[in-house]
């Protein structure tokens, strides 16, 4: 990390908090593993599978036909209950809408707030891809929307312009809530929007995403010349044997709120959005369809000058890379305009796509590329972009400021803090921008007692053990500060009928003593001067939890 801008304070926004799903990822840990990796996570299907998830046989008889997709697991899981929603109401809702709010509870989880304790506005900003789960599973059934009525099943939970709105009623949240839609650059164009509400004080904490599920999920797709989706089910951006894109379902969503806010409050900053922009193509192109490398190029200049940054600064740019053989050349061409307004050198910015790992998520692909940029500024590596050989003849790489990043690298520094673009691009014309840089370093946590009391809660007690072990994998894998997460625990949480405590000393023995799950005294470990490291764990429901913590410490 590196040392606090105060140029910085009121212009800038912190990224506090993420959560997100994406194809061969259950969440954050396991989709940066993929990417580090260098994991693609693309499901080549046999016909068996192709079947069961509705292909028919003239499909597969079809040359054309490819069976590859990039599935998303888990889509028909939902914890309905948790939200007070009857199984009737889950069971008519957009999966899109049913996971999005799922994921916007972990995301305000992950930046360590609760509502009921944040006292200021928090405001919504998300999109979601079309819903074929509408018309496949519920337009399909006469009987379900004779009983249910077609209000019902289009407002309350299929229509895009819930999506947000469903959000902030479920959480108490009272900011604007708005619903966006600009096609594939939907996500990344809520980033902005957020970050502009947060700038002109409409809200003090905002969460920005979106969401593709597509319903029928796991088919395969047919290819035809001169369309987006590629010949052999691989996404190959940049490279000479692209031959388009392969659709897939992901959600994403990052919450956000004023640097000096995050910096006063002691938020973990994950990274910094410098500044963003977005515009539309207008007419400057062929076709309504095509993109244009002066909308995009326009779209880049902006965002840096409202960053106030030159572009020899930025030493990584996460680009749309659909690898189309046209899109792809003018993306490059775009970025190499904008570049050169302020940089004359070549060859030392990387690029990479997510969309060789995880396909084109839609509605969910800015969003995406946004948190891979994110977590690798965190972890100050490049991850490697896939399937790269030889570069499409209609990029002139060695005359331009970049190079597809092709292996796991170290993100070197150069005294100054890491800096990357983000670039989201939609069908129809709407770009967009984002500069993001690596968060200040924070401060050091005071000095604390030896002994911490970690807490955990959940509405039932399945909920509670899968949160603890959770909690210890996150121990384990990350060796936080105890007083850090004993911290959070206490205030950064909603508190629920099912608890649990442990009062510990070290991270290993409180690891071990989350998985025991059973209410009793626990002695384990060894501490200085011979006690021990874990002395008491306390499992119960409401008065009964109580009770027991009372017990121990009167003893």
């Amino acid at each position: 990390m590196s040392e606090p801008d105060n140029t910085l304070a009121g212009t800038s926004i912190a990224v506090v908090g993420m959560a997100g799903r994406f194809p061969g990822a259950r969440n954050l840990s396991e989709f940066w593993r993929n990417l580090r990796d260098g994991v693609e996570s693309i499901t080549a299907l046999n016909d068996e599978q192709l079947i069961a998830a509705g292909a028919t046989a003239a499909e597969l008889e079809n040359p054309d036909y490819v069976r590859s997709a990039a599935i998303l697991d888990d889509i028909d899981r939902f914890d309905a209950s948790f939200f007070g929603l009857s199984p009737r109401d889950a069971a008519i809702m957009d999966p899109q809408h049913r996971l999005f709010l799922q994921c916007a509870w972990e995301a305000l989880e992950n930046a360590g707030w609760s509502v009921d304790e944040f006292s200021g506005r928090v405001g919504v900003y998300a999109g979601s891809g079309m819903n074929t789960y509408l018309i496949h599973n519920l337009l399909s059934n006469a009987e379900l929307v004779a009983n249910a009525g077609l209000f019902l099943l289009k407002q309350t939970g299929n229509d895009k312009d819930v999506l947000a709105t469903r959000v902030s009623y479920q959480l108490n949240l009272t900011g604007p809530s708005l619903a966006v839609q600009t096609a594939c650059s939907t996500s990344l164009v809520a980033i902005h929007l957020a970050c502009q509400g947060l700038l002109n004080h409409e809200c003090d904490m905002a969460m920005a995403g979106g969401v593709t599920i597509e319903i029928p999920h796991g088919l395969g797709y047919v290819y035809r010349e001169g369309e987006i989706l590629s010949r052999d089910g691989h996404c190959r951006s940049f490279d000479a044997a692209s031959s388009g894109t392969i659709f897939g379902s992901g959600l994403g969503i990052v919450v956000l709120r004023r640097l000096e806010d995050a910096i006063r409050d002691g938020d973990f900053i994950h990274a910094i959005i410098r500044g963003t922009a977005i515009n539309n193509d207008g007419a400057r192109k062929v076709s309504y369809l095509a993109p244009s490398v002066a909308g995009q190029a326009d779209a880049i200049s902006e965002a840096l000058t409202v960053a106030d940054v030159d572009a020899d600064s930025i030493s990584y740019v996460e680009t749309h890379g659909t690898g189309t053989t046209v899109g792809d050349p003018i993306e490059i061409a775009a970025l190499t305009r904008a570049f050169r307004a302020t940089s004359e050198r070549n060859g030392f910015c990387a690029i990479g796509s997510l969309k060789s790992n995880v396909g084109h998520l839609d509605a969910a692909a800015g969003v995406a590329g946004f948190i891979k940029t994110v977590m690798a500024l965190e972890h100050r590596q490049l991850p490697p972009s896939l399937n790269f050989s030889q570069p499409n003849p209609l990029i002139d790489f060695d005359n331009s400021p970049f190079y597809v990043n092709t292996r796991l690298r170290d993100w070197e520094s150069k005294g100054e803090p890491r800096r990357a673009g983000v670039t989201s691009l939609g069908i129809g014309g709407t770009n967009a921008h984002a500069i993001v840089e690596e968060a200040p370093d924070a401060a050091p946590s005071s000095s604390s007692r030896p002994w911490q009391v970690l807490t955990l809660s959940a509405k039932t007690a399945a909920a509670l053990d899968s949160m603890a072990r959770e909690l210890a994998d996150h121990i384990e894998e990350n060796s936080p500060e105890l007083a850090d997460v004993a911290f959070t625990g206490h205030v950064g949480r909603k508190a629920f009928a099912f608890r649990r405590a442990i009062i510990c000393a070290d991270s290993t023995s409180a690891a071990d003593a989350l998985r025991q799950g059973d209410s009793k005294k626990v002695v384990s470990g060894s501490a200085p001067e011979n006690e021990p490291s874990v002395i008491f764990l306390c499992t119960g429901q409401g008065s009964q939890y109580l009770s027991m913590a009372r017990g121990f410490y009167e003893s």
